[in-house]
């Protein structure tokens, strides 16, 4: 094969005449078009697949496999890249049936050098279109599994799943940090499912629930007779998501000492199980999950600083749902969709006096709680509490002392989290200070200069 230097080829030639072949890399060159020449359909052939930028153009009689086997074998492996036939004055018939077949079109020998640029072009325009429209497609399918796994309107989680979605298509390990609840393994499947991985294993892994004693034979596997009981050789968890995603839950519960190998895991991509001395390469994207300050514990020896700076690459903090209380309608309506589905009842339209007690709670089990909440309405079990716990008077309350109590409680927090600073609060909460002044004084609230 010859190759323009440092060209990308756009253009796969075949011809088993030398003097041709160089003859339309020269043409195709001056045209500013890149190309790559080959003097079989075998050797071609090697260098065809589905992602294939450019365009096949070939002689039909060529030695070995003909063009029109070329074809028949290209239209198998990706039936919307363009074939362009190169025919002798006898083959006409024959190139008009192969356009029957899928060919893009065909060109007689001997050709005119602007009428064969021409179809060229034509032909690369198609499929850049096609790789564009792909390109289009997957982004969109991508979009759907991150919406699929993080539903909501509010600003925050906007901001994460916009920011779930970028890295979807990466490879950077990330660490997910929030509290109980707030949903970091859907963070994890989101970012699995949104990207080149989804079509492999997803191993979800709870580093708090796996005994010490365990947890390297579970994590690393084993070979057979590594210990008493290991009769076979047995897969751990990291090389079974070879390809996927290994999500760690808890990582904080980790083991010290098991944190170095894991460590040594992700910095070689390879793994050796127990008992074992064979290295076993992994391809795998890492998310972990704490609600933890890692940092914190490592300055305080609780866990390894080097493992933490490896596995933060990409940190994403989840909002607890007190600080996106707007999707706490969405995500009830849709928990209790679910719940009403899987216990076979009827689903009942939620009223409105529902949602506004629902929005007035604190669920200091975020979306975990409310997930549970829904499941006891659509049981019949729990209304009371569901409303606010206070037997509906709450939820039957006006709709702008609803909204005052949630600005309360925005305005409040902004305040403790600022030590009381009411320019930092305002700053915060993204209103002007006399705005929230003036909210302050309304709903007497207290704060400082």
């Amino acid at each position: 094969m010859t190759q323009a230097p440092d060209i990308t080829p756009t253009i796969l030639f075949v011809d088993d005449e030398e003097i041709i072949r160089l003859t339309v890399r020269q043409t195709l060159e001056l045209a500013g078009l890149a190309v790559a020449t080959y003097p079989t359909a075998e050797a071609a052939l090697a260098d065809l697949s589905a992602d294939t930028p450019g365009i096949l153009v070939t002689d039909v009689r060529l030695p070995g496999m003909s063009g029109l086997d070329l074809l028949s074998r290209v239209r198998v492996l990706d039936p919307e890249l363009p074939v362009v036939l190169v025919t002798g004055q006898g083959d006409i018939s024959m190139a008009v049936r192969a356009m029957q077949d899928g060919a893009y079109d065909f060109i007689e020998k001997p050709f005119v050098t602007e009428h064969f640029v021409e179809v060229i072009r034509r032909a690369l325009e198609k499929r850049a279109l096609v790789r564009e429209n792909r390109r289009l497609r997957l982004a969109l399918d991508q979009n759907a599994a991150v919406e699929n796994h993080l539903l909501g309107q509010s600003p925050a989680l906007v901001r994460t799943r916009r920011l779930v979605a970028d890295l979807a298509g990466t490879d950077v390990d990330v660490l997910v940090l929030g509290e109980t609840g707030t949903g970091k393994e859907q963070v994890a499947r989101a970012l699995h499912d949104g990207g080149p991985r989804a079509a492999h294993p997803f191993v979800a892994v709870n580093c708090g629930a796996i005994p010490d004693s365990m947890f390297e034979s579970e994590m690393f596997g084993h070979e057979a007779g590594a210990f008493t009981g290991a009769g076979k050789r047995r897969v751990g968890k990291i090389e079974y998501a070879h390809r996927g995603t290994l999500f760690l839950d808890e990582v904080e519960s980790m083991p010290l000492a098991l944190q170095v190998k894991l460590l040594r895991v992700l910095q070689d991509r390879a793994l050796e199980r127990l008992g074992g001395n064979d290295r076993v390469a992994v391809d795998l994207r890492v998310v972990a999950a704490t609600k933890e300050n890692l940092l914190d514990l490592a300055n305080a020896g609780r866990f390894r600083a080097d493992l933490y700076y490896r596995l933060s690459v990409v940190t994403l903090t989840l909002p607890p749902l007190r600080d996106r209380r707007e999707d706490i309608p969405l995500l009830f309506r849709h928990f209790a969709l679910q719940a009403a589905a899987r216990f076979r009842r009827p689903h009942a339209e939620l009223a409105p006096g529902l949602l506004r007690g629902l929005m007035l709670r604190d669920w200091p089990g975020n979306v975990r709680e409310l997930r549970n909440a829904a499941d006891r309405h659509v049981l019949g079990l729990g209304e009371d509490e569901a409303a606010g716990g206070d037997g509906g008077t709450t939820a039957n309350a006006p709709l702008a002392d609803i909204l005052d109590g949630v600005e309360r409680h925005l305005i409040t927090e902004a305040l403790r989290a600022s030590g009381g600073q009411v320019t930092r609060a305002a700053e915060t909460l993204g209103v002007p200070r006399k705005t929230l002044y003036d909210k302050m004084k309304r709903l007497n609230i207290g704060g400082t200069e």
